[in-house]
């Protein structure tokens, strides 16, 4: 049972550069000179006019001959490493490399040296742009792949001894160096490497084409012609306001504010990086409207011992994304929001080059638009899906699931990555030779073509034989009726089954202020108790309870279950030793 989206399909993707579709558009003749971006911790505030001079110069920096002031960048011979908190510079680094047609590699900088050494040898770096406070540790792991420091830039400020994307961009204006132009690109003219979480082992680097992007504008696109009549905001300028935090080094960010942000006038509050208290405080200063949000953020915000007296007043939406989000925490936040601002929720990856599945607005698409609670939405435009019946993923001819059976979830579409950056073992795992993206993830769908996660097909286990649900069995203990948790994961550990390959189910929580009063072997003991009466004796936590200060996320909020795993395994073989 192949679906199709509900949704128009967009356009074919052209063989042209993105930066056209980006800047070129003629409905943008009539933008006025908004304001853009602005920096939340320093108020500075960047406006849209200034933001496109910015980025041409950009371009002329970074293209030109060295004997002009440039780089002298070429297009597709090198792969440029980004490694940075969000900034301004950080939006016009990467439309400036988009419109040379020099694809980048987007580096966390929050890295541990391992990381960036797995992220540095993958990408093959050729040049590095990268934040001050973060130089020391990239020019540690560059010497240890051979990228010579007159490779590496500075982008965020200046350091002695490296040029800077300022100081660069500061020199072609000095000179007046003609403009460089905008090189071409084709459809599979590589754009960008972005990282895969890693949740399940070392992350894969996606490569998204020019082609890819062009086809995700469009999703967009269509979705927002299919949407409602909008509502102008009661801002100061009259447009959306965004509170803009996610990283950029993601896709959700990097689509969010780089590439959206092209789409029609608003305005993006931007943070370097997460902070609770300065997000609480920005939505009301700056009339905040929007917020794309993650599941980790949202249970912290929900949780914070001030959020009774916090002001979100001026929010008109908020979405969630990048990791599945609990009813009960959906039920939790909207709680907190204003009568009339819409929650949604969707599903994505950086293998579909940002999103697949949207939840639909009631009255969307001739009704067919309706609140469902725990649905993930449709598919996206153009977008073509299938659940594949457990065990038949790796089949020449697999089997489809039946209307509300729960299997893994495959994809086709033209915003789907033609693959992994030198990776073909798990390029002949993930994509199948007639394009279909096997995502990985279970899911069911309904009678009317919605879809509902179930949980990771790679965190799913077999006990005795029989599958168990991660996700089932934390959404057991978080239903304790004395919230006696705050966060939990659940993932198979061996040691404890009937063979020495079975892996079983531990839990890893993080106690709520009701359960510190209660103790923690107490709190252990009740949730122990609780979780045998609500399920079925192979799903036992035969692998035991543990309490943690935290749960392991990345940094868009998905569970890194093999830091705790591996490091469980690890102390389990100390003991052994021992004995």
């Amino acid at each position: 049972m192949v679906l199709d989206s509900p949704f128009p399909s967009p356009p074919s993707p052209p063989d042209l550069n993105i930066h056209h579709l980006f800047f070129n558009r003629p409905d943008q003749a009539e933008w006025p000179d908004y304001t853009f971006m602005v920096d939340a911790t320093t108020d500075k505030r960047l406006y849209y006019k200034q933001f496109k001079e910015d980025v041409l110069d950009a371009i002329t920096a970074l293209g030109s001959p060295a004997a002009k002031a440039g780089l002298d960048l070429t297009a597709q011979e090198e792969i440029v490493g980004i490694m940075s908190e969000n900034s301004f510079e950080y939006v016009t680094l990467v439309h400036a490399l988009l419109a040379l047609t020099t694809p980048f590699s987007l580096i966390s900088a929050y890295g541990t040296r391992f990381e960036l050494l797995h992220a540095f040898k993958l990408s093959k770096l050729t040049r590095l742009f990268v934040q001050p406070k973060y130089l020391a540790s990239a020019l540690s792991v560059a010497k240890e792949v051979g990228l010579s420091p007159q490779k590496i830039h500075i982008i965020g400020g200046h350091v002695k001894g490296h040029q800077s994307l300022s100081g660069l961009m500061e020199r072609v204006r000095k000179i007046k160096a003609p403009r460089v132009p905008v090189r071409p690109a084709t459809r599979n003219s590589l754009a960008y490497l972005v990282f895969s979480s890693g949740t399940s082992g070392l992350p894969k680097a996606v490569m998204i084409t020019h082609g890819n992007m062009f086809y995700a504008f469009h999703q967009v696109v269509v979705i927002g012609q299919a949407s409602l009549e909008p509502v102008q905001p009661p801002t100061p300028e009259g447009i959306p306001i965004t509170l803009a935090f996610l990283p950029l080094h993601h896709s959700y960010g990097l689509h969010a504010y780089c590439f959206r942000s092209c789409l029609s006038p608003s305005t993006f509050v931007l943070l370097s990086n997460w902070n609770v208290d300065l997000a609480l405080k920005a939505i009301p200063k700056y009339h905040v409207t929007n917020i794309p949000l993650i599941p980790s953020v949202i249970h912290q915000i929900v949780n914070h011992p001030r959020i009774a007296q916090a002001d979100l007043s001026s929010l008109m939406h908020v979405g969630s994304g990048a990791a599945y989000l609990p009813p009960e925490l959906a039920a939790q936040l909207s709680k907190l929001m204003p009568k009339d601002t819409s929650i949604t929720e969707g599903y994505g990856m950086s293998e579909c080059t940002i999103a697949a599945l949207t939840q639909l607005l009631p009255g969307m698409l001739g009704g067919l638009g309706k609140t469902i609670p725990g649905t993930a939405g449709v598919l996206f435009p153009g977008m073509s899906g299938r659940i594949v019946r457990d065990g038949d993923s790796g089949s020449q001819d697999p089997v489809d699931c039946d209307v509300d059976e729960v299997g893994e979830l495959w994809l086709k579409g033209d915003n789907v990555s033609p693959g992994y950056w030198n990776n073909e073992k798990a390029n002949k795992d993930t994509f199948t030779s007639d394009g279909w993206l096997k995502t990985g993830d279970r899911f069911r769908v309904n009678s009317e073509g919605f879809f509902f996660f179930a949980d990771r097909s790679k965190d799913t286990l077999k006990v005795s034989g029989i599958q168990v649900s991660p996700s089932e069995i934390e959404n057991v203990l978080l239903a304790h009726p004395g919230k006696l948790i705050i966060d939990v994961t659940v993932a198979g550990v061996s040691g404890h089954g009937r063979t020495s390959d079975e892996k079983v189910p531990r839990a890893w929580i993080v106690l709520s202020e009701a359960g510190k009063k209660k103790g923690v072997t107490r709190t252990v003991k009740e949730l122990n108790e609780w979780q045998k009466e609500n399920l079925s004796k192979y799903k036992w936590l035969r692998g035991g309870i543990e309490v943690v200060k935290e749960i392991p996320k990345s940094p868009t909020g998905k569970v890194l279950r093999r830091i705790l795993v591996e490091k469980y395994e690890k102390k389990g073989k100390k003991t052994r030793a021992k004995l």
